[in-house]
């Protein structure tokens, strides 16, 4: 049975069962305790080389998997890569679209604007990493008479699938890279998926070098990226 024969015909419905009501204070408290928890969240690019579990990215992937999607068509794959050969080659790829980035391709506005961070275009916590996972956007799904079902609002699903993992993987005390080589064509390839997938991030994933250090940077206050009316 394929993915998306539960989405076709009339629309059936099941009880609410899994929501949960919680006293007023006790939802500010976890409001509060949540937003504390992904502040110390930090993007990284000094990773260790400790093995990470795979049942924590498995689970971590399953909770990514929960976040809602256009016509629940769930356009998304997540290639992971823990081989070493795998991750030098993608570094290799990588690092070619970069220096072509960093070198002739970017105005200078965005370097200027990149100047804080401290990038370039060496990127050597892509074989650093116990894991690299490739976060792909399916632009239609093949069913299993072979015919291609067109998705919806692949962006914006893949964008929120990609919100929860980040999550997750920082709930689980593992530290994130969103690393974007511009083009990334050469995932698929590397990666035997399919023309029908285009990849829009490379997740790094591990945890922290022992000599690790983050810009020093701020997020925006609440009332500079919220208004109530």
């Amino acid at each position: 049975m394929s993915k998306l024969s539960f989405n076709q015909g009339s629309p059936q419905f099941i009880p609410l069962s899994t929501y949960r009501a919680y006293p007023e204070s006790e939802m500010e408290a976890r409001a509060a305790e949540f937003y504390q928890e992904l502040s110390r969240r930090k993007t990284i690019r000094e990773f260790s080389s400790e093995p990470v579990s795979r049942k924590v990215i498995e689970q971590c992937l399953l909770a990514a998997g929960t976040a809602p999607s256009g016509a629940n068509h769930q356009p998304w794959h997540f290639a992971v890569v823990s081989d070493p050969e795998l991750k030098h080659r993608i570094r290799v790829e990588a690092e070619i679209e970069e220096r072509e980035f960093y070198e002739r391709r970017a105005p200078q506005e965005w370097k200027d604007a990149l100047a804080p961070l401290g990038t370039d275009s060496n990127k050597p916590f892509l074989e650093d990493a116990p894991y690299l996972i490739a976060i792909f956007g399916q632009k239609s799904t093949l069913m299993d008479d072979g015919t291609a079902v067109k998705n919806y609002y692949v962006p914006e699903s893949v964008s929120i699938a990609t919100g929860f993992l980040i999550a997750a993987l920082h709930h689980a005390g593992l530290a994130t890279l969103t690393h974007t080589p511009s083009p990334m064509g050469f995932l698929n390839e590397l990666l035997d998926r399919p023309d029908n997938e285009k990849p829009y991030i490379l997740l790094v994933v591990g945890h922290p070098a022992d000599h690790c250090m983050v810009p020093n940077i701020r997020k925006k206050p609440l009332n500079e990226i919220a208004s109530f009316l």
